[in-house]
């Protein structure tokens, strides 16, 4: 060792210990000793299925140290005791669709001539705590511009803002075009697109190699026309075969999943035979393309609050008429063919593609699942807990009320299994074993 490396270090020694005898002893058993809280109420409703009357939930530090009947539980000496008499205890919900980038009256069209990724920033700020707030502690965004996701994900990790845990995507895929382009416009404008426009399977393989080097959790892929684009079909295809197995082929090699915007037809089926995670929307998705989806495994994202308000409450948002022209015409046999793939057995995870005033507003999606879908409430709340945690790939860490997992806990006054609407009003919410929300 180099002389004057000895003294650095010999100085950082001293420094540690100097902090050391400062802070004294309460300091080190603080760092020694995690928090512990005991939580007791009416029921656990656990994200498998299963539900535990009379129930106590341990908390040590960030992580769940034992779950069961109170009268099971041993309560650590010095624990805290929250008694949430009349609360039912469930896991941190997950919103496996999310766009927090977004903003109430955004100025639609003329938006992306008048605002720069700082405002998105900004909007995802507020959003993020809207959504925290909702109970939703992992949130999967479905595509940002300028990685202003990924920023916003680590500012949330480094304990910058409040917010979720944030599946960052970066800038979705989309074809010259397609529902990721921002059509009408002059051809003399530059306008930039709502993602990374790329054609040919090339440009798509760069194009996921560029997101995962810049931080994204995984990858979206434009597959399908869409509601809020300018002409271009719901079910119209906008990637040729290449290109959706080049996107999946390179995300599977940098240990990425895929997620495909798709409404129906055979750009639909073509993203699942490709070997995507997730079909996202599946408006119109029919018998073959629930086959396929059965047979691959593959996730469906139904997003029902947000086109169920585009047809009731578009107008008074600001929605363009040719998007609720569009959202109306399919509204019916949409609801119609999502049952019929959720009766079928596809694999659901909720997703609210929230934007504009549905952040904050999340927990309404479970009740448009029993609704819409025929699901009871304890299964759309499996949907929203176990199954999204299952699709991103954290199931070891979150999804359900277990020992071992990531405390992240929402309470709501009352019994979600009689009336599932109150998951839409969260009382008490924990990210980590840290409480954010409470009554």
């Amino acid at each position: 060792m180099r002389p004057s490396l000895r003294i650095l270090t010999a100085a950082a020694s001293a420094t540690v210990a100097f902090s050391a005898a400062i802070a004294g002893p309460a300091a080190a058993q603080s760092a020694q000793a995690p928090r512990v809280t005991a939580i007791h109420v009416d029921r656990v409703i656990v994200g498998d299925g299963t539900q535990i009357a009379d129930a106590m939930v341990i908390v040590r530090g960030e992580r769940i140290l034992d779950v069961g009947p109170a009268s099971t539980v041993r309560v650590p000496a010095g624990a805290t005791r929250l008694d949430l008499a009349g609360y039912t205890l469930l896991p941190g919900f997950i919103d496996a669709h999310t766009h927090l980038t977004s903003i109430d009256n955004d100025g639609g069209d003329l938006a992306v001539l008048k605002e720069t990724p700082a405002h998105g920033a900004i909007y995802a700020t507020i959003n993020a705590k809207k959504t925290l707030d909702a109970g939703f502690t992992t949130v999967r965004e479905a595509g940002s511009t300028d990685f202003v996701d990924v920023v916003v994900r680590d500012a949330i990790t480094r304990g910058l803002i409040p917010g979720p845990r944030i599946h960052a995507s970066g800038p979705a895929l989309g074809s010259t075009g397609g529902h990721a382009d921002v059509n009408g416009w002059s051809p003399f404008l530059a306008v930039p697109g709502t993602g990374a426009i790329v054609d040919g399977a090339d440009a798509v393989r760069k194009q996921v190699r560029t997101n995962v080097k810049y931080g994204a959790d995984q990858i979206k892929i434009v597959a399908t026309g869409g509601i809020l684009s300018v002409g271009d079909a719901v079910g119209a295809a906008q990637f040729g075969m290449d290109e959706l197995t080049a996107a999946v082929a390179e995300a599977t090699r940098l240990g990425r999943k895929v997620m495909a915007h798709a409404h129906a037809g055979d750009g639909l089926k073509a993203a699942v035979l490709a070997g995507v995670a997730s079909i996202e929307h599946g408006s119109l998705v029919d018998d073959q393309a629930i086959s396929f989806m059965k047979e691959k495994g593959t996730y469906l994202v139904p997003t029902l609050i947000i086109l169920e308000e585009i047809v009731t409450d578009g107008a008074r948002k600001g929605v363009p008429a040719n998007s609720i022209a569009k959202a109306t015409a399919i509204a019916g046999e949409r609801r119609v063919r999502l049952r019929a793939a959720y009766q079928a057995g596809v694999k659901f995870a909720l997703g609210t593609d929230a934007t504009s005033d549905i952040h904050g507003r999340n927990g309404e999606e479970f009740k448009y699942m029993v609704d819409i879908l025929g699901a009871t409430p304890m299964e759309a709340i499996t949907v929203g807990t176990m199954n999204g945690a299952t699709l991103l790939g954290v199931e070891r860490e979150l999804g359900s009320v277990t020992t071992g997992k990531l405390a992240d806990l929402v309470a709501v006054k009352g019994d979600p299994l009689r009336d599932v609407s109150l998951l839409a009003k969260v009382s008490y919410v924990m990210k980590g074993g840290v409480i954010t929300k409470q009554p």
